[in-house]
């Protein structure tokens, strides 16, 4: 436990630390709340949806957790190519405790930036539906932060080019986003896309969000944390496993 709360502290302070990651990693979903929110706004309110800046908060808060999660694991390649994991490995410590260490301190920056953008939604207009729910909805921005981080941990861990970590990220990073119900409702989808988007672990999070924050749900609670849950326990393990196998 005393190895994972200082691997988590570590995270905290390399974030803490980097003025330039915390400003830029607010700018996309700045980019999607403002441009889609209210570009796309009268046309979302003609077509009887409502306030479409109601309806796309939850789905960039999800984006904001996601992308910060998710590219937290490109440090585990840093460390590697300049010799810190290496220091760290040697320590008389398992790697699944500093594997689950650095994966907690990911996702509590993950959340940190995702609480940052619901504070920002709300001075762009945004109001939650009911403010008791705002409890269940940090469950679900949490659980969000811990499925991604152990993903991009998971596949940090076979990489060794740091040039291609964005790159796969990207690939896998976009269509989960776009997917997931954040810019669109799920009801009414053609049949391939239907299933394509209760396959996409991110659709569970951001139906979360959009029920504690606008009392509309496409699934469950109970339904949304199960599978966010299960996922993010089969990710960790993996992760663990692939991180026990790491040579440097």
């Amino acid at each position: 436990m005393a190895t994972i709360y200082i691997l988590w502290l570590r995270q905290l302070k390399r974030y803490s630390r980097s003025k330039s990651r915390m400003i830029g990693s607010l700018g996309q979903p700045l980019l999607f709340l403002l441009a889609l929110g209210y570009g796309f706004g009268p046309i979302f309110e003609k077509a009887g949806q409502g306030n479409y800046v109601q309806f796309i908060a939850p789905g960039v808060i999800a984006m904001s957790i996601l992308f910060t999660a998710v590219f937290s694991g490109i440090e585990i390649i840093w460390d590697r190519q300049f010799g810190f994991l290496k220091e760290t490995l040697v320590a008389p410590v398992s790697r699944t405790a500093i594997m689950l260490g650095r994966t907690l301190g990911g996702a509590t920056v993950a959340l940190f930036q995702g609480c940052i953008i619901f504070v920002i939604t709300i001075i762009a207009g945004f109001r939650p539906e009911t403010w008791a729910a705002i409890p269940m909805a940090f469950v679900f921005m949490a659980l969000i932060a811990l499925l991604f981080t152990a993903l991009g941990t998971a596949i940090a861990c076979v990489l060794e080019d740091m040039q291609g970590f964005p790159i796969i990220m990207n690939f896998l990073v976009m269509p989960l986003f776009f997917l997931s119900g954040a810019l669109f409702p799920l009801k009414d989808l053609p049949g391939p896309i239907a299933i394509i988007t209760r396959l996409d672990p991110l659709s569970y999070g951001v139906d979360g969000l959009h029920g504690a924050l606008t009392g509309t749900l496409q699934f469950s609670y109970p339904v949304d944390i199960a599978v966010l849950g299960i996922i993010s326990m089969v990710l960790l393990a993996i992760g663990s496993w692939l991180f026990s196998r790491i040579q440097v």
